[in-house]
């Protein structure tokens, strides 16, 4: 299971990639259309925003994955093991909460958003707006997780450490 799961990260990775690329390859190459040509690609304006909200979102789940969200480290790191574990388990079920009414939001809106097209592409705004579903629901996964975890009593002190800021990925690369 862990496998896939790692996978699964390394293909969300992969894909933060190709969309970052195409952000730069877009806009760069209109830029230069703009300036030597006095032309240009209408659509890469559009699809340019459009990676900009996928990688932004999708961005946000691979850091949650990687403890890599701002929080108050300086607050946790001086609270003992016990209530490190009680301040985990109260945030990873606020941001449950939050991640299930935004990708609820989300999905609710998707009937309108594929009503809607985008005016240069054509593309259904479903595509761009559906991010939130993917993105809500991830993060309530991860979330639900990290919060059974701490009920049943599966966290690591290194786990505690990446929730308090203590710990880096860098430091164990050797």
């Amino acid at each position: 299971m862990q496998l896939a799961i790692d996978w699964f990260y390394r293909f969300l990775n992969f894909l933060l990639v190709v969309l970052l690329s195409s952000m730069v390859i877009m806009v760069f190459g209109n830029v230069i259309l703009r300036y030597a040509f006095n032309t240009g690609w209408t659509v890469s304006e559009e699809l340019s925003r459009f990676f900009f909200v996928w990688v932004t979102f999708i961005g946000a789940v691979v850091a949650f994955r990687n403890y890599g969200h701002m929080g108050i480290e300086t607050l946790v790191a001086r609270l003992s093991r016990r209530n490190r574990l009680i301040c985990m388990a109260i945030s990873n079920f606020v941001i449950m909460a939050c991640s299930f009414i935004f990708a609820f939001g989300a999905f609710q809106q998707l009937d309108v958003n594929f009503s809607m097209y985008a005016p240069v592409s054509g593309l259904a705004l479903g595509w761009v707006y559906g991010i939130g579903i993917f993105t809500g629901t991830c993060m309530f996964v991860i979330a639900a997780q990290r919060f059974l975890m701490v009920l049943f009593g599966r966290v690591s002190d290194e786990e505690i450490a990446r929730f308090a800021g203590e710990f880096s990925d860098i430091s164990t690369a050797g």
